[in-house]
Parts: C-alpha cells; structure tokens; sequence
C-alpha cells in the first residue's frame, strides 16, 4: 500500500511555524541550566534560539552541548533584545550571559593594578611597544588580546601566575 508523500506528513501531525525575529544585531552568548540540566526544557530553548535566526539543527546541538558539558557558547544571528532573550530562556530553565565586546582600557587596567608599563608587559607577557601603542590609541588590540585584557582585568593575580613555569632546583 503506497501512500503520497502528502498524507505520511499529514500523519506526523501539524508543524510549528517559529515566528523569528525581523530585526536584530548578531551577539555571542554563553548559556547554561540555571536549574540542573533536568530542568532545562530543551525544546522551549532550540526554540527561543530558532526565532533568532538559528537553524532549528544548530540550535539542537547547541542544547545538547549546554546539557553534556554545562555551558554553550554560541553565535545568535539576530538579538533584538537581550531582556527579552533572557526571560525566554529563565523560563525554559537556562541563564544567558554576553559574551563580553568592549575594548578594554589598557592604560586604566594598568594603573588600577599600579604597574608601569614595562612591568605589565613583562608581568603578562605582552610587547612593551604594544602596550605603548594601544595606550596611546595608535593601534587597537586584536580580538586574542582583548580577550587576554579582559581576563587580565577581571583575574590578574591568576593571568600573571599562568605565565610562570617552577624552576626547579637541581
């Protein structure tokens, strides 16, 4: 008995329409279950991540990286409003975080830290000249360094310890 191609989709049921999102801007953010990985209702957030622009496959694997390894971090193509991205997601049993942009402030993260420029260069190991540059705005740092700045900024005791290595006495 054959049957159109037609009538076997009539048989799964009806389809959602995922009603996405007209506009937005594309952000990076980090999820992860904010009640045990039991609580995270996986369909509501593929969902949520679907109406901003994910491929509902891509946001299924992203779910079930976040459930495997407790935290995701992903590209959305279309933000339109991070509040509203986060209460979907509180719902659904997840935390969103911003996966952080802005440019760090070299020369205030220095002086917080009461360095001169030579010893925060060598107490993180970066270039003395590009840390001159980036303070006297003549370059900008690339996106690795941002991301170094910015562990720097929020742990420097841990990033001036993950340059040394033990000598070991003989």
């Amino acid at each position: 008995m054959s049957s159109s191609l037609k009538e076997r989709f009539a048989r799964l049921g009806p389809t959602r329409v995922i009603d996405r999102v007209r506009t937005g801007s594309p952000a990076v953010l980090s999820l992860r279950p904010s009640r045990g990985r039991n609580g995270v209702k996986t369909v509501s957030v593929a969902l949520a991540l679907g109406k901003r622009g994910m491929t509902l496959l891509r946001a299924k694997r992203a779910v079930e990286e976040m459930i495997e390894r407790g935290r995701v971090v992903l590209l959305l193509p279309k933000l339109e409003s991070e509040s509203a991205l986060a209460k979907e997601l509180a719902d659904a049993g997840c935390v969103a975080a911003s996966v952080a942009t802005q440019e760090v402030d070299v020369r205030a993260l220095r002086e917080r830290l009461g360095l001169t420029q030579e010893q925060f260069a060598l107490r993180y190991g970066l270039d003395l000249d590009a840390v001159r540059n980036w303070e006297h705005r003549r370059r900008t740092p690339d996106l690795a360094a941002q991301s170094y700045l910015r562990v720097i900024e929020r742990m420097p005791e841990k990033a001036s310890e993950a340059q040394e290595e033990v000598i070991e006495a003989t």
